[in-house]
């Protein structure tokens, strides 16, 4: 039998999702289109009235504005955003997995603290913009002159921003700043830190607790050091003590029960919630139940499929929780005039996504099916394992600085338009979720799951892709990103508060 040139997510829907274009007069299963429907993009299986939901998912993505009939396109032109949410149907079990899963190990680096590295960077790290050249010039001078001597340090990499001044000492704003950089300087990737300041700023290096000397963990002022120039000559010295203790370290065999991953979706596409995303989930829920920690994020992003997460929750306590933070981000979006239907992006409706309740519905397909195990504010320490909730915005620099400053040691990022991404110290998996952008995007793209909508693949044998590639990457095997050098760049604190 010929495959259909489309996907019916669930027996309640009345959208499918075009897997090939459609020509307008094609007859499928019955249903002759009466627009060209472009692949991504969804086209109408039965008549559906003006005002009435449209069902993705098996889950309303909004309403109708005008009547529609079978075989034609919905999308922006007549399909908008309707708060609604239909019942959460009861949840599937998560991806099974065997006894060898739970006994996988992976060659990581053991800390002196017993936590486990995927990879052995020295960071450099701006306690406020004003010290971020120096901490460039120090990460520049470092990798060209001290890393060559040392096989097993990973790179010198500047942390470097545009906060730690021009803000109050106090508040939201400096709360999650402190947390955020406190959360690099202990980041596990990192096994020596030096943090740079200016020496003036509101958020003085003593708020980090740094230790003396001999340690691998060190900090000054370029004011106290006498400038620019000789902060550099300083922070070489420090280096190569610390580099000459870093260097020693050697990778040996661990539990993969000790990886946290983040996990990402940005520039997604009409293919994303039903390839990369679920596959991602499948590789989740194998991690979870051999007792690593997968952090689901980007909460503007869960907005109307926040109710089957819900549903899964372990206890009231951490359902409450994640209701708190969707009201706390109705609140937030309103006070500046804004709506959570802002998103989707400009790509993502190319891509085929019409509301932020599908966008969502597909999102959420990251987090596999597991029990949700606990509710974090942003760039909080993770430590529950299984699958887990940090609260944290849609961009995905912010959402991914949040996470990596939590504790996640890796990050798998599904794209369907193409976002390039890393995340330093955190190695980044980029999974495409078509084939066309990975046969575009090849040097950027680590998996192509675009062969679940082809039917060449299925999602849980590319989940189990993704997961072998996860434990692959944790032993040392480099992603495209970092081949390319990403990860530099892409540290971004959440900005709240004013600037003063």
């Amino acid at each position: 039998m010929d495959k259909l040139p489309w996907i019916i997510l669930s027996a309640g829907d009345n959208v499918a999702v075009a897997t090939a274009a459609i020509a307008p007069g094609s007859t499928v299963a019955g249903i002759e289109t009466r627009e060209k429907i472009d692949p991504g993009h969804k086209v109408a299986i039965s008549d559906i009235p003006l005002g009435a939901a449209v069902v993705k998912y098996g889950q309303a993505i909004g309403r109708t504005t005008a009547d529609v009939k079978a075989g034609d396109h919905v999308h922006s032109h007549n399909l908008h955003f309707e708060n609604d949410r239909l019942a959460a149907t009861a949840n599937s079990a998560p991806e099974t997995a065997t006894g060898e899963d739970k006994a996988r190990t992976f060659m990581g680096y053991r800390r002196a603290d017993g936590r486990a590295a995927t990879r052995n960077y020295i960071g450099i790290i701006a306690s406020v913009n004003c010290s971020t050249t120096v901490c460039r010039a120090i990460a520049d001078e470092a990798n060209r002159t001290i890393l060559p001597h040392y096989d097993g340090i990973d790179g010198f990499v500047p942390i470097v921003h545009d906060q730690g001044c021009g803000m109050s000492s106090t508040g939201d704003g400096m709360n999650v700043l402190h947390r955020t950089l406190a959360g690099y300087t202990r980041h596990v990737n990192f096994g020596g830190v030096l943090m740079i300041g200016l020496g003036c700023e509101v958020n003085q290096l003593t708020l980090y607790g740094q230790s003396g000397a001999g340690a691998s963990k060190r900090h000054f002022n370029i004011q106290d050091a006498g400038g620019s120039r000789r902060a550099v000559e300083r922070a070489m010295g420090m280096l190569r003590e610390i580099a000459a203790d870093v260097g020693k370290e050697k990778r040996v065999p661990m539990s993969i029960g000790e990886i946290i991953i983040g996990l990402q979706c940005g520039g997604s596409d009409g293919f994303s919630g039903i390839t990369a995303n679920p596959a991602l989930g499948v590789a989740a829920d194998l991690l979870a139940a051999a007792g690593g920690t997968a952090i689901l994020s980007e909460t503007s992003e869960i907005y109307g499929a926040e109710h089957l997460l819900r549903s899964r929750a372990v206890s009231d306590d951490v359902a409450r929780k994640l209701d708190e933070k969707i009201a706390w981000w109705e609140d937030y979006v309103a006070l500046h005039g804004a709506s959570l239907d802002n998103n989707p992006s400009p790509g993502n409706k190319r891509g085929g996504l019409t509301t932020i309740l599908e966008k969502s519905l597909g999102a959420v397909a990251k987090g596999g099916r597991s029990p949700l195990t606990a509710v974090y504010g942003y760039a909080e320490r993770v430590t529950a394992p299984g699958l887990v909730f940090m609260d944290t915005p849609g961009y995905d620099p912010v959402s991914a600085t949040g996470q990596v400053a939590g504790g996640a040691n890796m990050i798998a990022f599904t794209t369907g338009r193409g976002s390039c991404f890393g995340c330093r110290p955190a190695p980044s998996l980029k999974l495409s979720s078509n084939s066309a952008l990975y046969a575009s995007m090849e040097e950027d793209m680590d998996i192509d799951c675009g062969t679940i909508a082809t039917g060449d693949a299925t999602i849980s044998g590319k989940g189990r892709e993704i997961f072998e590639l996860i434990v692959d990457t944790a032993s040392g095997k480099k992603t495209k990103s970092e081949l390319f050098g990403y990860g530099d760049n892409e540290f971004v604190p959440w900005h709240l508060g004013a600037t003063l």
